[in-house]
């Protein structure tokens, strides 16, 4: 801005030659200089005054808007904001399928100490060792007088030692509210489940965080505050669930087994009805885990899951479903059976020399490894592989747990024509129980693919056609002999059609080999036949059976299928199956038959080549 001068002096000069009073020109430039100044002074008043009122309007017709959102919308509850700094002590409930708890929130203290304020330190050690036996008094006495700012005493505490601690009168002994997570059926489902523990912790609460199981698979959506507290349906049901432990357990017993494993799965839709493994433990007091030795000796061990097993003659379905679907058999067709059949060096023997010939049924029904080999050698080894890895028996299954992942089957890394043939018979391939209630629930369900799960109602993708509808309907037809007049007539339990295959492996030496008198029996089964809704699956780890002759029997014929019988017939009420009467039914043998003679382990011997 250019600023006039007052006096100027040309002005000022023309001014004195006219006579004029130049101090006149002075007081007129000074009046416009003011009149500017006014001027300028109005106008960003002006401005300011229509900004102020823009600015007011634009936050009143805010407001306004925003009131009539809300008056216009649905009431609901203000959710409280999640601070960063906070710890999040909510975790939401797990229920079974029918909503009954399987895991909840139960509201506790902690007990902390700050011993500068303490008025009697060596009073309140002895007091809180007479409370809480594991502490030790002189440790206590060190710690309060040692010059400790803080100290954790316990991690939570019940109320009776709450109030017990409060008799002590020491100001210096103080209680953090917190969550603790409660499993109120004990050990029940507890390898499901797996476990929880607190994460980061303060005075005034503490984080839960899932340790195993689900807890830990869905760790993160329990804990996440959106999904308004809504439980997580699991696809278990409690009653099932229980009574199949209650069930495995005695039979683990009687069988005089190492270990035990039983999964109960719906052939339609994959989910878990009840997945046992034992022995087990309970999530409110979670044992340490094993640091050496086997990990299968830890009750932690779930071997439904993570047991890795060659699971015997229960394989031999595969192959002959395979070669049905590509109708390279029908179910009459003559299977050379001569034995000892010879791959190379070595030798393939069947337990009973069953003659020349069986029917491709037979070769199931009397659980004949030759035979077997025979079909598996029709396929080739290239289609025998793509139909097991259809299967699913050469991934870890996609079920929802954190262990899923160990769970990877030993498959073999190369496939010579012998390798293909002890495949086909359940040796050399090592998988889960649930590995093989996959496979089975995939024949059962006219062989589309059955994904297993732990969430129940969870809407999922239809499985891919892994097997003709004939072709598994044949298989299953096949399954059901070998319960009628075959290995596992002990499995019949009237009214419910049962269809299964047991099957009898010897357990590997860690060194390499076998041992001689360990073995791992398993009853792979579907029920109903005539309509599967069902699949059962037992697996006993190291059994033996008093056989009736007074020896002793580790044949999956003569443990793993009574117990699977025991089972059918404790299970089906409990799920709303009830058994069958009608005329449609097959004839169903007597409920006490004369014992199927023994049978070995499926195995192949090395000898010598001249």
């Amino acid at each position: 801005m250019i600023r006039t001068p007052l006096r100027p002096l040309a002005r000022i000069l023309r001014a004195r030659e006219r006579g004029e009073n130049p101090d006149e020109i002075e007081a007129e430039n000074r009046r416009r200089r003011h009149e500017e100044i006014q001027d300028r002074a109005r106008r960003r008043a002006e401005g300011r005054l229509v900004l102020m009122a823009a600015c007011f309007v634009l936050a009143f017709s805010t407001v306004g808007l925003r009131m009539g959102a809300l008056a216009s919308s649905e009431p609901s509850e203000p959710r409280s904001q999640v601070l960063s700094g906070q710890i999040m002590s909510q975790r939401a409930d797990i229920t079974d399928r029918r909503g009954r708890v399987l895991a909840t929130n139960l509201l506790t203290h902690s007990l902390y100490a700050h011993p500068r304020q303490m008025v009697d330190p060596i009073g309140a050690a002895k007091g809180l060792a007479q409370i809480f036996p594991d502490l030790e008094e002189a440790q206590l006495v060190k710690d309060f007088t040692g010059g400790r700012k803080f100290m954790w005493i316990k991690r939570k505490i019940s109320p009776e030692q709450m109030q017990a601690v409060h008799d002590i009168g020491e100001p210096g002994l103080l209680f953090g509210p917190r969550e603790m997570r409660v499993y109120p059926n004990g050990d029940v489902a507890s390898h499901i489940l797996g476990g929880s523990g607190f994460g980061n912790e303060g005075v005034s609460s503490a984080e839960v965080l899932g340790v195993a199981g689900v807890e830990k698979a869905f760790d993160n959506w329990l804990r996440d505050p959106t999904h308004d507290g809504a439980p997580l349906a699991l696809s278990i049901d409690l009653t099932v669930q229980s009574a199949m432990e209650e069930v495995l357990g005695s039979g683990m017993k009687l069988m005089r087994a190492k270990g035990a494993a039983g999964i109960l799965m719906e052939v339609e839709t994959g989910e878990i009805v009840a997945m046992a493994s034992l022995p087990d433990f309970d999530p409110n007091d979670r044992p340490r885990p094993l640091l050496k030795g086997d990990p299968s000796d830890s009750p932690l061990f779930n071997r439904a899951v993570q047991g890795q097993y060659e699971l015997g003659s229960t394989f031999k379905i595969f192959p002959v479903a395979q070669a049905l679907d590509l109708k390279l058999i029908n179910p009459n067709s003559g299977i050379n059976s001569s034995s000892p059949m010879k791959i190379g060096k070595y030798r393939i023997h069947d337990f009973h020399n069953y003659g020349k010939e069986l029917s491709a049924t037979d070769v199931i029904v009397k659980s004949s490894n030759v035979g077997t080999v025979r079909i598996a050698q029709m396929l080739g080894v290239e289609r025998q592989k793509d139909f097991l890895e259809k299967l699913g028996l050469f991934a870890p299954t996609p079920v929802e747990m954190v262990e899923a992942p160990t769970g990877q089957p030993l498959v073999p890394s190369r496939w010579p024509a012998v390798t293909s043939a002890t495949v086909s018979f359940g040796h050399g391939l090592a998988a889960s129980p649930l590995h093989l209630a996959s496979a089975y629930a995939t024949i059962a369900n006219h062989g589309k693919r059955v994904t297993p799960t732990l969430i129940h109602g969870r809407k999922r993708p239809e499985g891919e056609q892994v097997l003709s509808a004939r072709a598994a309907e044949m298989a299953i037809g096949m399954l059901r002999q070998v319960v009628t007049r075959g290995t596992a007539r002990q499995a019949e339990v009237e009214g419910y059609e049962v269809a299964g295959k047991t099957g009898t492996a010897d357990k590997p030496r860690p060194n390499g080999g076998y041992y001689k008198d360990k073995v791992v029996a398993t009853f792979a089964s579907v029920f109903p036949a005539s309509d599967p809704r069902y699949v059962l699956i037992v697996t006993l780890d190291e059994p033996s059976a008093r056989s009736a002759g007074g020896g002793e029997s580790r044949t999956a014929g003569m443990t793993a299928v009574p117990v699977a019988a025991e089972l059918v017939r404790r299970l089906a009420p409990l799920v709303g199956l009830p058994a069958r009467t009608d005329e449609k039914l097959p004839a169903i043998a007597p409920r006490f038959l004369p014992r199927v003679e023994p049978q070995p382990a499926d195995g192949i011997k090395l000898v010598s080549s001249r």
